[in-house]
């Protein structure tokens, strides 16, 4: 069980570090979003790429804080049959669950692997701002592996609690 605990710790230590960029990605939205506000409404001239800079900090945002949120449960859980059963059998749905989850986690990580690559060799940019797309696919793939860590982590979890009765 020691095991088990020291890869917990150390997987939400990896997710508390990498929501730390989620986390400046949301100040850097925000600020963004302020100066392009006083910009248009004071200057009469917004700040060139805003819009898809936000989108871009969006996805920062949203990938870097997936796995601090796996982590912490704080994903929506529908419990209201699971809650009902043994105790168990709430585990073995908890391992069903987190396998389901490593496998789409997985997948997503591979898929935007591919996906980066083809970016990457296309040289697709966005629109006003001309900012390569591939580096936040390649982010989206990256934040993935820490989010498999944890779903693994719990998992391990899960099969101890159907084993020792």
């Amino acid at each position: 069980m020691a095991i088990i605990e020291r890869l917990d710790k150390w997987a939400k230590s990896i997710s508390n570090w990498i929501v730390w960029i989620g986390g400046a990605g949301v100040i850097l939205m925000l600020a963004l979003t302020v100066a392009d506000i006083i910009g248009v409404k004071i200057f009469k001239t917004p700040v060139p790429g805003a819009i898809e800079i936000v989108a871009f900090l969006g996805v920062v945002i949203t990938a870097f804080g997936m796995a601090y949120t796996q982590a912490e449960h704080g994903n929506i859980q529908v419990e209201f049959f699971v809650t009902r059963l043994p105790k168990r059998a709430r585990a073995a749905c908890g391992i069903f669950t987190s396998l389901l989850g490593l496998i789409l986690f997985a997948l997503l990580a591979w898929q935007s692997v591919r996906y980066g690559i083809n970016l990457q060799q296309s040289g697709e940019v966005s629109m006003t701002s001309r900012i390569p797309f591939y580096p936040f696919v390649y982010a989206i793939a990256f934040c993935c592996i820490p989010v498999c860590f944890v779903l693994i982590v719990e998992m391990m979890k899960n099969i101890m609690k159907v084993v020792n009765r």
